[in-house]
């Protein structure tokens, strides 16, 4: 069975999913090469190896990577100070070959044998406790290099799938509540009855000379999950 251009386009790239192409993913990278929407100077995870490669597959005269999409550095690892994660969950979104693993409000920790170096969970960290490292030198091109592209790839597009089926889940869930406050009148007011009375619970009154001193870090990590979790859950269906 003949390859399409797509697949061996894809086959070259370097499956670190980290959008510098101004695409989403590298294989959406590859379908714009493939159309000739895009060029080849577009990649800099695949440095000057990748980008001869693509000139050759293509035919198109061969030249440097393009500074407005970044410059090929040696790639490296994200690293979680786990002392300061407060466990928001932003990065384990973020990552494109889902390399993190946590819950709310638990420590997340990066599983460094899948980091593809992308860089996407540091601007997702609301209290920047995600450093770089430098990752493990792999030959371009060698057999380590391309199974590992691989791997990321199938990661990658597990990551969709997921992404896809959590979605229509939370969309079936909201649905059939939604039916359920429909069909069941009184399961609405018993709803609108108990954040009302959340509303109008008495609040505890505390003399200004006994209130003990705030802990100012507690407080902006709170600031930072209320924040985290808006930001998770996105607007209001």
């Amino acid at each position: 069975m003949q390859v399409s251009l797509v697949a061996r386009i894809d086959a070259i790239l370097p499956q670190t999913q980290c959008t510098h192409c101004g695409y989403p993913d590298c294989h959406g990278y590859a379908e714009a090469l493939a159309d000739g929407r895009a060029d080849i100077d577009q990649c800099p995870p695949g440095g000057d190896a990748g980008l001869v490669m693509l000139a050759q597959l293509l035919q198109r005269p061969i030249k440097p990577i393009n500074p407005a999409n970044g410059q090929h550095k040696p790639r490296v690892l994200a690293l979680i100070d786990e002392l300061h994660c407060i466990g928001c969950t932003l990065c384990i979104q973020a990552c494109p070959v889902d390399a993190i693993v946590g819950a709310v409000k638990q420590m997340h920790t990066v599983i460094e044998a899948e980091c593809t170096g992308c860089e996407l969970c540091l601007p997702a960290c609301p209290v920047d406790c995600i450093d770089l490292k430098p990752a493990v030198v792999v030959p371009t091109q060698s057999v380590q290099q391309q199974a590992e592209a691989s791997r990321w790839r199938r990661r990658h597009q597990f990551h969709l799938f997921r992404v896809d089926r959590d979605k229509r889940e939370r969309a079936e869930r909201l649905a059939a509540k939604a039916l359920a406050k429909k069909n069941d009148p009184q399961l609405a007011v018993k709803e609108s009855y108990a954040k009302l009375d959340t509303a109008l619970a008495p609040q505890a009154i505390i003399p200004s000379e006994t209130v003990p001193a705030v802990d100012a870090k507690a407080v902006r990590i709170a600031e930072m999950m209320a924040r985290a979790k808006r930001l998770r859950e996105g607007p209001a269906p």
